[in-house]
């Protein structure tokens, strides 16, 4: 910063004549140019850290968890129906049964007006009242074997144990199953899981006993996930996505592909496309694969791709709260969800698909924003450009804005493919919803130890989503792989 000069000095240097009050002024200049570059560095540093600050659930790919206290808006738009069960839904409530376990009576002894006993006096009638209640205890099984001696040639003979009966004492196949759906299902680290037997029918089991329980349905499973890979093969719409995953301190990631029936999950240690050839399903599938706009997708030709409407829907949210010069967004955010609306309608009206003239006019709309967008990003990279901003080497970064507006133009087959193609949602959020428990398992369990441990519960966790989708019972389900008769999807 330059002192302010004294009337002194402003005379001296008046009185220096015209080539010193240049060399002032030439100093000045600088010095202001330098300001300039300095304030324009400024200023997009400030941009940034305004865009990283007002990034949310609902404008960005951030989890609602990390929105903290400050509530975002849904980006669920408010529906026609009243909240509640809707009408023809089928409700669910206890009723009672005609042949409870236990009876109770309850007897009148004196009557109410005027004290008589009533001791010997037949009931007229009864009001039943029933309660459900739980009553959990271990049922311990001796199984004993005959021996006996051959009269004729004094041999001795033994009858055989049941084949799943090894030990002197064991666990049964019903309470180790218990084990692995608290353990693998609802999450529950293995002290807890330990700790709920301890409590709940007075017998502690190791955490050994847990893990052992795991490792023989792992092995079990193992023909049951080539089989959901194969049926996932030959679904004509799959879903997929990653998240990453914590395993012995090393970043991992797990892989998902999911339909409304079947579910697979694999860990790998890449993200990308090396990790997708190695789990062999996205090489060979040649349905429509839905998942969100990481490049490694398609780098895939073999089948079709369709974009997640729902993470582009809060990009463009976000560009256009961060700069509301971005008109475009706001108007690709109507018409995708205009375009939404009329297939549903479609769907309810068992038509097949839009009219031609619906897809024309649609996609027409769709261009005629993309250009309205490019012309406006256009015109603010010239202004911005023309600052008197250093020059750099190389390609110039582009704007947030300008990325979105390359997808949407670059991929817009892909963009529109739920408009096109019936069978084909208009989000990713089946993948989303098949992914999000294995975030919940790391908050309650925390990260895996081992790659084994980590792929002991992708494999088993397919498993039981998979029937879970196929309204079976998960305890069934994990009773049926500790015997060795897993449940075999068939769709």
């Amino acid at each position: 910063m330059m002192k302010r000069l004294s009337k002194k000095e402003i005379q001296d240097l008046y009185n220096a004549g015209p080539e010193a009050v240049g060399e002032v002024i030439n100093s000045l200049i600088d010095i202001i140019n330098a300001q300039q570059l300095e304030i324009i560095e400024l200023k997009k540093r400030v941009k940034k850290l305004e865009e990283q600050v007002n990034k949310n659930s609902r404008n960005s790919s951030k989890p609602p968890s990390s929105d903290g206290f400050n509530k975002t808006k849904s980006l669920r738009r408010k529906s026609s129906k009243p909240s509640g069960g809707q009408k023809g839904h089928k409700g669910s409530t206890l009723n009672q049964v005609p042949n409870p376990d236990r009876i109770v009576s309850h007897k009148v002894s004196t009557c109410d007006d005027c004290n008589n006993s009533l001791e010997d006096v037949q009931p007229t009638g009864y009001k039943k009242r029933q309660v459900f209640d739980l009553n959990i205890e271990v049922v311990v099984t001796e199984h004993q074997v005959e021996e006996k001696l051959c009269s004729h040639c004094g041999a001795k003979n033994k009858a055989d144990f049941p084949a799943d009966v090894q030990q002197p004492v064991q666990y049964g196949a019903n309470f180790k199953a218990v084990g692995t759906y608290l353990n693998q299902f609802q999450l529950l680290p293995l002290e807890r899981t330990c700790d709920f037997f301890e409590d709940i029918v007075g017998i502690r089991p190791s955490e050994a006993t847990i893990i052992n329980c795991n490792n023989k349905i792992y092995d079990t499973l193992e023909t049951i996930e080539d089989r959901i890979k194969e049926l996932l093969l030959n679904s004509p719409v799959v879903h997929y996505d990653e998240t990453g995953l914590s395993v012995n301190g090393k970043n991992n990631w797990i892989h998902s592909a999911s339909t409304a029936k079947l579910t697979h999950y694999e860990v790998h240690q890449k993200r990308g496309k090396s990790a997708m050839d190695d789990i062999e399903i996205l090489p060979e599938y040649l349905g429509v694969a839905v998942h969100d706009c990481w490049p490694s997708y398609f780098k895939f030709d073999n089948c079709q791709h369709a974009l997640c409407n729902a993470h582009l829907l809060r990009e463009l949210i976000g560009v256009y709260e961060n700069d509301e010069r971005q008109k475009w967004a706001l108007e690709m955010n109507t018409l995708l969800c205009e375009i939404k609306d009329a297939v549903n309608e479609a769907k309810n009206n068992d038509r097949p698909s839009l009219s031609p003239l619906q897809i024309d006019f649609y996609k027409r709309g769709y261009n005629q924003i993309l250009k309205s967008g490019f012309e406006l990003n256009a015109q603010l990279d010239k202004d911005k450009y023309s600052e008197n901003a250093p020059k750099k080497r190389g390609r110039k970064k582009q704007s947030t804005a300008k990325n979105l507006l390359d997808r949407f133009k670059e991929h817009e087959d892909s963009v529109l493919k739920f408009m096109s193609d019936f069978n084909v949602p208009f989000d990713n959020n089946q993948a989303e919803r098949d992914v999000r428990m294995v975030k919940v398992k790391e908050k309650i369990s925390g990260t895996f130890r081992s790659e084994l441990g980590a792929r002991i519960f992708a494999r088993i966790r397919s498993y039981i989503s998979t029937a879970r989708k196929n309204s079976l019972s998960v305890i069934d389900a994990i009773s049926s792989a500790v015997t060795g008769k897993p449940y075999l999807p068939d769709i």
